[in-house]
């Protein structure tokens, strides 16, 4: 199978059955997003969700967190990954947007990137959630399931180049909303161990189905 059928195979099953995929992470306005995706990395959704209600109570906004203290945000966040460093990565990313972008969470990923705690993945979920830009986060479900699947080379070895594989092959208006069939997909069914390739119904164009099971119907 060529390439460029497996891409149009996987975005023909998902834009069927799966029009509408959106962040699992609960926020209500940028600021929110930003924070909660901070706190996700290397963390699941489902914990920060548990973390953020008590947390944006109390901080509400960028000025409130600017001026939050180390110890009184750790205790907020503490139940999640690397809770030392995401203190105190929420505090300078809440100082800086109040000192050098009016409160206002960037639109590109080049300023999003100068604050603490933002890498591109982080910067690339924004700007594509918030600003419906077509921006590809790479996280680590994104570049198994791209890799399983056959969508990108085994080359592309480093999240950068697996984003830009994808980018070259996704439709422009559909990368937002690819970025989360992939995660989704990889959360709940392409999972790191056991795949649960007997329930998966990409299995017809998928690689490392037909590697593991070359002989089976599935």
């Amino acid at each position: 199978m060529l390439k460029k059928e497996r891409y149009q195979l996987l975005i023909k099953y998902f834009t069927e059955n799966f029009p509408v995929a959106e962040t699992e992470l609960n926020y209500s306005n940028p600021y929110e997003l930003l924070v909660a995706v901070i706190l996700s990395a290397q963390c699941t959704d489902k914990r920060i969700n548990q973390v953020t209600p008590a947390l944006f109570k109390r901080f509400p906004d960028a000025a409130s967190l600017s001026k939050g203290e180390f110890e009184e945000v750790f205790q907020y966040i503490r139940s999640v990954s690397y809770p030392n460093n995401k203190a105190k990565h929420l505090i300078g990313m809440a100082k800086m947007l109040e000192q050098d972008f009016n409160s206002e969470v960037p639109s590109t990923i080049e300023e999003l990137q100068k604050m603490p705690g933002v890498g591109r993945k982080t910067a690339n979920v924004i700007v594509s959630v918030i600003y419906n830009q077509p921006a590809m986060a790479v996280d680590t479900h994104v570049f198994r399931v791209s890799h399983r699947i056959g969508l990108v080379a085994k080359s592309a070895t480093t999240p950068l180049a697996v984003e830009k594989e994808l980018i070259r092959h996704i439709p422009e208006e559909l990368v937002p909303v690819a970025h989360h069939w992939l995660i989704l997909h990889g959360r709940y069914i392409c999972v790191a161990r056991s795949p649960k390739c007997a329930e998966c119904k990409l299995t017809h164009l998928c690689k490392f189905t037909k590697r593991v099971f070359p002989k089976s119907r599935l």
